[in-house]
């Protein structure tokens, strides 16, 4: 029979791996008695587990929520993986890198040796995409508290600050608190967080930056669940940054054929559709932000282009043609 303390250890691993155990299917994996099980999970409830035991024909047994934290068990991949996912907490926007450093530093201290080496050897930079200014922060309480009214299904009731200058976002009317919503997805987009729910004051949807939402206490009354437009929650996002019409596409779409293959256009293009024409001819759907932008874009692919459509992409090409030929003037003068 194994020592105590290695038994206490692999009964601890077991109750990890799933959510019930019968009494009997334990003492057969460890290769003890039932009674035996019973005395090790008294001493892992003396050492701050919180093992229920379950009624029924067979009994069981199931590691509980408890008040505080006891250690646990991690195989090789988890242990790994939870390190990789601290290193890189720090794009996350959510105000926890100087947490996810000491826990970190925790996890490595309790690795065997040969962990310690791969998590040594893989480290990890996470760079942000540069913008104009650095992605704000939003405090663990925040996030939980949003977090606990998407899961409880509660009206949440928060100040919204206003933003300055106007970013991408789809809220129209910020800086007008109380606000009232039923939360009912909490993502990040480009290392923001954001909250999408249903505003009940404007009776649609909107995504309001977490950063801004100061949460109101206590919370209102239940709510059934409504499913986002079109059901899925990343598409629907990814449509509300594209086009703020509500209709999930970019403001200007147009619609062109370059004298380039198919695989190197598409190789460039995340959200464009690309459909081959020929060996070296192409055709290429893509939208922007406005004309001149789309125009831009589309010229970055170095080839002749033919404009299919709209009339505003051809105006667009012409007032870029301009300018760059005044630029162009000016460089040579």
């Amino acid at each position: 029979m194994p020592k105590t303390s290695g038994r206490l250890l692999s009964l601890l691993s077991l109750l990890q791996a799933r959510r019930d155990w019968p009494g009997a299917l334990l003492a057969e994996r460890l290769g003890i008695s039932p009674r035996t099980v019973r005395r090790d999970v008294d001493r892992l409830r003396e050492l701050g587990y919180p093992v229920v035991a379950l009624k029924g024909p067979d009994g069981g047994y199931r590691l509980d929520a408890g008040a505080e934290l006891p250690p646990l068990l991690f195989d090789d991949e988890q242990a790994v993986a939870l390190a990789v996912a601290l290193q890189i907490a720090t794009a996350t926007g959510a105000g926890i890198e100087e947490a996810a450093a000491r826990a970190l530093t925790t996890v490595r201290q309790v690795m065997p040796a040969r962990l310690r080496h791969r998590i040594d050897t893989l480290q990890v930079t996470a760079v942000q995409r540069p913008s104009a200014a650095p992605a704000p922060q939003v405090s663990g309480d925040v996030l939980m508290a949003l977090s606990t009214a998407v899961h409880a299904r509660e009206v949440l009731r928060f100040d919204y600050a206003p933003v300055s200058p106007p970013e991408a976002t789809d809220d129209d009317s910020a800086g007008l608190p109380p606000r009232r919503a039923e939360p009912h997805h909490l993502v990040t987009w480009g290392s923001r967080w954001y909250l999408v729910a249903w505003d009940l004051d404007r009776v649609d949807w909107r995504t309001f930056r977490a950063d801004r939402i100061t949460p109101r206490i206590p919370t209102g009354p239940r709510f059934a669940p409504r499913e986002v437009p079109g059901g899925d929650v990343a598409a629907f996002v990814a449509g509300r940054f594209q086009g703020f019409d509500g209709s999930g596409d970019w403001p200007c779409r147009g619609e062109v054929i370059l004298d380039l293959p198919a695989a190197a256009v598409s190789r460039y293009t995340r959200e464009g559709i690309v459909e081959e024409l020929g060996p070296d001819r192409c055709r290429l759907v893509l939208g922007s932000w406005s004309w001149p932008g789309l125009a831009a874009a589309i010229g970055r692919f170095d080839a002749d282009i033919e404009v299919v459509g709209p009339s505003e992409l051809k105006d667009a090409f012409a007032h870029l043609a301009r300018r760059y030929a005044n630029a162009a003037s000016h460089a040579s003068a």
